[in-house]
């Protein structure tokens, strides 16, 4: 099977984007994860399926690198939201995902906004293993401890921490990943602020790993960092790949701002 697709980033958090939106696309995690071998494959963070749905412009299904689903990708949804309002010509459109129904619009100088939501702060919306105050969770790992979780669609559990290059994150995010606490695991964000309107994040992603940016993980480190006190409603957010600018609006949608770029086209030849 030739399968087209398009390798697009945002500040380096990569995705390889399928259209089946004409000719449905079904792929098993075997393949799912063939694709996105870096070695042998195309490589990405996540893969992002362009499909059609009646009630948004787009529908938008997201999955890991170890073939798992993801209920949301935030620099993914703006790759994506990049195309859509290309093609569209349109300067709003909308778009539904399994974590529900983002707006997303075009900025100057080529940056895409997307809402992404308002967070939900439940501790079985994160969802936690028991109930806990989401603003304190008692998980540890050396050199980070008491997170806060949210969702934004998927889980987040975000740490402050004085130094992020003191932190050996791909030793310790693994094992906050599938902490006992978080049942579904959880994209783990750690956070040192530098700043109310300015902190460093890096993010070992559920399913995929250390990455160079995430959006999703961003709006949950502002959305933490305010529940805290430690930051005021509009930050940028300095991630590995570069920064994106997030906001919590009074009525707590997050908004995500941030550049997208198309790296190359190609087919895919699934044996």
């Amino acid at each position: 099977m030739e399968l087209p697709f398009r390798k697009m980033h945002g500040l380096g958090n990569d995705f390889v984007v399928l259209d089946a939106r004409t000719k449905p696309v079904d792929l098993g995690e075997g393949a799912i994860r063939a694709i996105g071998d870096r070695h042998r494959g195309v490589g990405f963070d996540q893969l992002v399926t362009l499909e059609r749905t009646a009630d948004a412009d787009i529908f938008l299904r997201f999955h890991n690198t170890d073939g798992s689903e993801a209920g949301a990708c935030g620099n993914g949804t703006r790759c994506a939201a990049s195309l859509i309002l290309t093609e569209t010509g349109r300067a709003h459109i909308s778009i539904r995902t399994i974590a529900g129904l983002l707006g997303a619009e075009r900025l100057p100088g080529g940056v895409v906004r997307v809402d992404m939501g308002a967070p939900r702060l439940g501790w079985r919306d994160v969802p936690l293993a028991r109930e806990i105050d989401t603003l304190h969770v008692p998980m540890q790992a050396d050199g980070a401890s008491d997170a806060a979780c949210c969702s934004m669609g998927n889980p987040h559990a975000t740490f402050f921490v004085p130094d992020l290059d003191a932190l050996d994150v791909t030793r310790i995010g693994p094992l906050l990943e599938h902490d006992a606490l978080l049942p579904d695991r959880a994209n783990i964000g750690f956070v040192q602020v530098l700043a109310r309107d300015h902190i460093r994040l890096t993010v070992w992603e559920r399913g995929a790993g250390l990455t160079l940016a995430c959006g999703s993980g961003a709006c949950a480190a502002l959305v933490n960092a305010r529940r805290r006190g430690l930051v005021d409603a509009r930050c940028t957010v300095t991630l590995p790949g570069g920064d994106l600018v997030i906001e919590q609006r009074e009525d707590g949608h997050v908004l995500m701002s941030g550049p997208v770029a198309t790296s190359f086209m190609g087919t895919i030849s699934l044996g």
